[in-house]
C-alpha cells in the first residue's frame, strides 16, 4: 500500500490538478522522497524494491511530460547507485530525499536563467503570443516586465481545460496587459504579433517541440506571416529515448474533458478524440531557449549528448530503466 499523501500527489499530476510540464517534474521527485519516508524496512532490498514501486506508480500518471520521467530518474539513478555500495536503508532514506531537492532546486535555477535569457529576446512594443500555461514562458515575461520593457500578451485560452486563464491571470498580476483568445483565432491575431513564445513539455533529439495541443498550429501561423517563434525549455526536457528513434507517446485525455457524458450519450455514433499535445517541426521554431543558452532545435541532439554523456552509437542511448544516467 502507498501512502495516502503519495497516492493524492499521483492523482493530482494524472487529473491535472498539478499543471505544466516543469512543475509535474519536481513533483514527481518529491513523490520519491514521500515514498521514501513513508518506507517501513531495514532491509536495503526491500527498501529498494517498495521504492520502485512508488517510481512506477508515478512513471504512469502522464505519458508524454518527459520531465516526469528524466525527474524521476534523476533520483533513482543515484539512490542505485548508493544501494549497490551498500548503503544501509538509513543512509538510501536521507539520499532519495536529498536528490528529490537538488532536482527541484536545479530545476528552478534552470528556469531563473531561462528567464534571464529569454527576456533579452523581449523589446519594448512587442506584441507577443503564448499558449498554455507554461511556467518557463510566463517567467521569461515576469523577467523582461520587471526590466520595464512594455509589451503586450495575446494569450490563447487553450481549451479544453482553458490553462490559458491562468496564464492571463498571472501575467496581469504583475501588470502586463493580456488579450485572452480563443484558440481558433490565432491565426486571425498573428499578422499583429512580433513573436511567439510557449514551453515544452518534450524536445526531441531532431529539435521537434511536444506542447500542448494547437502548438503546432499557431507555429504555422507564424511561419505562413514571417513571425519567429521561440520556446523555452529545461535542458531535462529533452528526450534521450528519441535518439534512437523511440516515438514520443501522446497523452490522450478522457472525453468528458470535452463533452459532458450526459450530452455525448444523445450523440449517436459520436466519439471524442482529446489528445492533450501535438508536435511542432523544428522547421516552424526558430529558436530553443535553455538554461545553457539559446540554441537552434537542429542543436537538440547536441544537448542530449552533453547533458547525458553520451555519443551516438553508445549502448546506453535510449536506456529507459530506474539506472539511466539522469
Amino acid at each position: 500500500m502507498f501512502p495516502q499523501d503519495l497516492t493524492k500527489l499521483a492523482e493530482d499530476i494524472r487529473e491535472m490538478r498539478i499543471r505544466g510540464a516543469a512543475e509535474i517534474g519536481r513533483t514527481a521527485a518529491e513523490g520519491l522522497a514521500i515514498a521514501a519516508t513513508h518506507i517501513k524496512t531495514e532491509d536495503p532490498q526491500e527498501f529498494m524494491d517498495e521504492l520502485e514501486k512508488a517510481y512506477r506508480l508515478l512513471l504512469s500518471t502522464r505519458p508524454t511530460a518527459v520531465s516526469l520521467p528524466n525527474a524521476l530518474r534523476y533520483v533513482m539513478h543515484r539512490v542505485t547507485t548508493a544501494f549497490k555500495k551498500g548503503m544501509d536503508v538509513d543512509e538510501l532514506r536521507t539520499l532519495t530525499i536529498r536528490a528529490a531537492e537538488d532536482f527541484k532546486r536545479s530545476s528552478q535555477e534552470a528556469v531563473r536563467r531561462i528567464s534571464e535569457i529569454g527576456a533579452k529576446r523581449i523589446r519594448s512594443g512587442d506584441v507577443i503570443m503564448t499558449h498554455c500555461n507554461s511556467s518557463v514562458a510566463i517567467s521569461i515575461l515576469k523577467e523582461a516586465r520587471r526590466q520595464g520593457k512594455e509589451f503586450r500578451v495575446i494569450a490563447t485560452e487553450t481549451r479544453p481545460r482553458f490553462q490559458g486563464r491562468l496564464t492571463a491571470k498571472a501575467l496581469s498580476e504583475v501588470g502586463i496587459p493580456v488579450t485572452l483568445i480563443i484558440d481558433s483565432a490565432a491565426r486571425y491575431f498573428m499578422p499583429k504579433v512580433d513573436k511567439v513564445l510557449v514551453g515544452a513539455d518534450v524536445v526531441t533529439a531532431n529539435g521537434a517541440v511536444v506542447n500542448k495541443i494547437g502548438t503546432s498550429q499557431i507555429a504555422l501561423a507564424a511561419k505562413e506571416a514571417r513571425v519567429r517563434v521561440f520556446v523555452g525549455a529545461e535542458t531535462y526536457k529533452f528526450s534521450p529515448s528519441t535518439v534512437l528513434g523511440e516515438l514520443v507517446e501522446i497523452e490522450e485525455r478522457p472525453p468528458e474533458e470535452v463533452l459532458p457524458p450526459e450530452e455525448l450519450s444523445h450523440l449517436k455514433g459520436v466519439t471524442v478524440a482529446n489528445p492533450a499535445f501535438d508536435v511542432t517541426p523544428p522547421d516552424f521554431i526558430d529558436i530553443i531557449i535553455t538554461e545553457k543558452g539559446i540554441i537552434p532545435p537542429q542543436a537538440s541532439v547536441l544537448i542530449l549528448m552533453e547533458e547525458f554523456g553520451w555519443t551516438i552509437g553508445e549502448e546506453s542511448i535510449g536506456r529507459t530503466t530506474v539506472e539511466e544516467e539522469g
